[in-house]
């Protein structure tokens, strides 16, 4: 599965969780400029995460958009590995680790 990460600076946690979840290939956009909003998502991108505590509206709206159009799942999480994996696996209904159930949506 290949990722899209956008916001935050260092993710090196996040990185690690989504590894151990089965996620090959990670790409990070940090959005630190505007110029991310002339960015496209690549075309193999299979989940787009959006770390909240470091985007604007503006952002969020347009990818959150472009990514509803092609059918990719859209994850919003602050940027803490914990927050990241638990809204994985409500997305994908993955088990939780020392979890006997499987995460249901909201």
């Amino acid at each position: 599965m290949s990722v899209l990460v956008i916001g935050g600076d260092e993710i090196v946690p996040i990185k690690a969780v989504l590894h151990s979840l089965g996620c090959e290939l990670i790409t990070h956009w940090d959005a630190r400029k505007e110029s991310i909003n002339h960015k496209k998502i690549p075309q193999s991108t299979s989940c787009l995460i959006l770390l909240t505590n470091f985007l604007n509206h503006n952002t969020m709206k347009k990818f959150r958009t472009e990514a509803k159009k092609r059918n990719i799942p859209t994850i919003c999480s602050k940027r803490s590995a914990s927050c990241v994996y638990g809204e994985f696996c409500k997305v994908f209904g993955t088990q939780c680790e020392g979890c006997d159930k499987q995460c249901q949506n909201r």
